[in-house]
C-alpha cells in the first residue's frame, strides 16, 4: 500500500466543541481500483477529490453501496474500532445483492486501520464523540449498457462526529410511501435506499416531524424502521424490536443492544409489530418507551409518535428511568474503553505509521 502524507492539516482549524455532522473530512482518504479482475493501485493520500467518467455506471445505474462505522478514544489517547469486520460483512452482502464486486478483508482491514491511523487525532477525546468512517464502493465502468459493471472504485473517509439527534424526536408513521419492498434491497446499505426517502421525510419535516417511522410496502400495517435507525419499543415490560428481514436493515447497534438488553436480564422479541399494537400500547399507556439506534444517532428516544393526524405523547420518564438511556450509556463505555468489554467488539488500533 503506498502512502501519501498530507502536508497541510486542517484539524487546526476544526472546533471539536462544535460538530456539525458530516461537513469537516479528515487529512486522508483511502482509495483502491478494482480492474480487469484486480485490486490494483491501493493507496493513502490527502483527502481531495476525485475525477472519473460522466460515463461511469455508478451515475446510470445506481450500483453504489456504503457503510457507516466509527472509531472511538479514550483517556489515554489510545483509539479503537468498533466491530469493524461486521461493516466488512454487510458492505459484501449489499455489494452481492447489487452484483457488485466484493471486497477481500485485506483491502478493507488494511485500508481502515493504516487510514484512521495516520488520522487518529482527528478522533474526538469527548465522550459520545467519535470519528465517522464512511467506505463506499461504486461502479465505474465507462459504458452505458444495462449491465452490472466490470470496474469498481473502493473508497474510504472519516468525519469527526458528535450526537446526530440532540433532542427527543418526532415521529410519523408511514402511511403512503415505503421505503424498501420485498424482493428488494431493503437490507443494503445501498445508495439509492436513502435518495428515495428524502421526499417523502421533506414531507414530514413539512408537518413538523424530525423522521417517519417506516412500515411494510404491501400494507402499511407492520413496523420496519425509523429514518436511519432500527427502533426499539418497551411495551408491557418486554423490550420489542421487528425481525429483521429482506425490507429491514441489519443494524449492528441494533445487534449490539439487544446483546446488552440480554444480558441485564431484559425480556426482549423479536418478531412483527403491528401498527396497531403501537397506537394501542399509546392509547392504553402501557407502551412506556421508544427509541432509534444506529451508528449515526447511537440510541435516540421519541417524545412523539403520531398516526392518522393525531399526536400521541410518549410517558416523560427521567433518565435514569429510561432504557434507552441506560443501554446507551452501557454502549458507549464499552466504545470508550471505560468498562469491560464482554463480547469482543473493541479493536485496539495499533501505532502503525
Amino acid at each position: 500500500m503506498k502512502i501519501e502524507r498530507s502536508f497541510h492539516s486542517r484539524i487546526k482549524k476544526m472546533d471539536f466543541e462544535n460538530i456539525s455532522f458530516g461537513n469537516h473530512y479528515s487529512d486522508h482518504m483511502y482509495y483502491s481500483e478494482f480492474r480487469n479482475g484486480n485490486w490494483i493501485n491501493s493507496i493513502i493520500k490527502p483527502f481531495g477529490n476525485i475525477m472519473f467518467s460522466p460515463g461511469s455506471l455508478v451515475f446510470h445505474y445506481g450500483q453504489a453501496v456504503f457503510e457507516g462505522m466509527k472509531a472511538y478514544k479514550d483517556k489515554h489517547e489510545e483509539v479503537f474500532l468498533f466491530r469493524p469486520k461486521e461493516n466488512f460483512k454487510r458492505m459484501n452482502r449489499s455489494a452481492i445483492r447489487l452484483e457488485m464486486t466484493t471486497i477481500p478483508e485485506y483491502i478493507f482491514m488494511n485500508g481502515l486501520k493504516n487510514l484512521i491511523d495516520i488520522d487518529r487525532d482527528w478522533v474526538p477525546k469527548k465522550y459520545g464523540q467519535s470519528l465517522y468512517i464512511r467506505p463506499i464502493l461504486i461502479a465505474i465502468d465507462k459504458c452505458l449498457s444495462a449491465k452490472p459493471s466490470n470496474d469498481y472504485l473502493f473508497m474510504i473517509i472519516s468525519t469527526p462526529a458528535d450526537y446526530y439527534y440532540k433532542k427527543p424526536l418526532k415521529i410519523k408513521i408511514e402511511e403512503k410511501y415505503s421505503r424498501s419492498a420485498s424482493g428488494g434491497v431493503g437490507f443494503t446499505k445501498a445508495s439509492g435506499n436513502y435518495a428515495s426517502s428524502f421526499y417523502p421525510t421533506r414531507l414530514a419535516k413539512e408537518e413538523g416531524f424530525d423522521q417517519i417511522l417506516w412500515t411494510d410496502s404491501s400494507t402499511h400495517t407492520l413496523i420496519e424502521e425509523s429514518g436511519t435507525m432500527n427502533v426499539f419499543f418497551w411495551l408491557k415490560n418486554k423490550l420489542i424490536t421487528p425481525l429483521s428481514n429482506e425490507n429491514i436493515l441489519s443494524g449492528i447497534t441494533c445487534k449490539s443492544i439487544l446483546s446488552l438488553a440480554k444480558e441485564e436480564g431484559l425480556e426482549i422479541e423479536e418478531r412483527k409489530l403491528r401498527v396497531s399494537e403501537i397506537i394501542d400500547g399509546l392509547k392504553n399507556k402501557i407502551l412506556k418507551e421508544a427509541f432509534g439506534c444506529g451508528t449515526a444517532v447511537v440510541v435516540t428516544y421519541f417524545e412523539i409518535i403520531s398516526y392518522k393526524g393525531k399526536n400521541f405523547f410518549l410517558p416523560d420518564l427521567l433518565d435514569k428511568e429510561r432504557i434507552s438511556i441506560r443501554l446507551r450509556k452501557r454502549l458507549l463505555d464499552i466504545q470508550h474503553n471505560l468498562s469491560v468489554d464482554p463480547f469482543g467488539w473493541r479493536l485496539k488500533l495499533k501505532r502503525i505509521l
